[in-house]
């Protein structure tokens, strides 16, 4: 009797499909910061502002990022931040 078809053997295919997986899952929890525009930045912020996340200090022109306690200068900058530091909060979180 001959030995198996080599072309049968799919014993590495599970951990190619598990490193599949992974990359998927790693793509699926990165955060886009490069899609803000200013309009998106502005909402992000009103929002956070609505929800005491950030405080604006008008006399130094500066927004207060209140659980980091990092100022920005720009609507953009503290969006961009802001998905940023969610997104490292809940990647800490699910790690837990």
């Amino acid at each position: 009797m001959a030995g198996p078809d080599p072309h049968d053997d799919t014993s590495a295919d599970h951990e190619q499909l598990e490193t599949e997986l992974l990359a998927q899952d790693r793509d699926a929890a990165s955060v886009a910061t490069a899609d803000i525009d200013d309009a998106t930045a502005r909402s992000l912020v009103d929002d956070l502002i609505d929800a005491d996340v950030v405080t604006p200090v008008p006399e130094d022109r500066v927004l207060v990022h209140e659980p980091s306690v990092t100022t920005f200068d720009s609507t953009t900058q503290l969006a961009v931040f802001h998905r940023g530091w969610t997104a490292g909060r809940d990647a800490d979180a699910e790690a837990e």
